[in-house]
């Protein structure tokens, strides 16, 4: 495994975020930096892994610390997956979180899987009202 180093709401750049997203596979409005930085502006629990100087992935929560959080990210450079980083981005987020606190996300199709690998159980009495953009 690389050495790779965690940080908690650390400030990123844009353009470290947008590179992770593309690099991972994950659908984001890449193409849209204001966006992407309005995203993290708002977020309260940010976790990054870095390899050396570089951002290779990230998760990104919203929380009231108490009750619930929101998991909104969680991506990895596909350059790094399957090395255990999801997995320890994931423990940090819990870690941040305590025993107290539910975590929630809506996983994209191809991510279904892994999950219930990593603790999670589905959810049957969700709803969604979907982005218009």
């Amino acid at each position: 495994m690389k050495d790779i180093h965690y940080q908690i709401n650390t400030p990123l750049s844009s353009s470290d975020v947008i590179r992770v997203f593309n690099a991972s596979g994950i659908t984001r409005p890449t193409h849209d930096a204001q966006r992407i930085a309005h995203m993290f502006a708002n977020a309260n629990l940010i976790i990054s892994a870095w390899h050396d100087e570089m951002l290779v992935g990230l998760a990104r929560g919203l929380t009231d610390h108490s009750y619930c959080c929101y998991l909104s990210d969680l991506a990895v450079d596909k350059a790094y997956q399957r090395q255990g980083i999801g997995d320890a981005l994931l423990a940090h987020v819990r870690q941040a979180l305590g025993p107290e606190v539910s975590l929630i996300l809506l996983s994209a199709p191809g991510a279904m899987g892994y999950y219930p690998k990593v603790g999670f159980t589905a959810a049957n009495n969700a709803f969604i009202i979907q982005r218009e953009r």
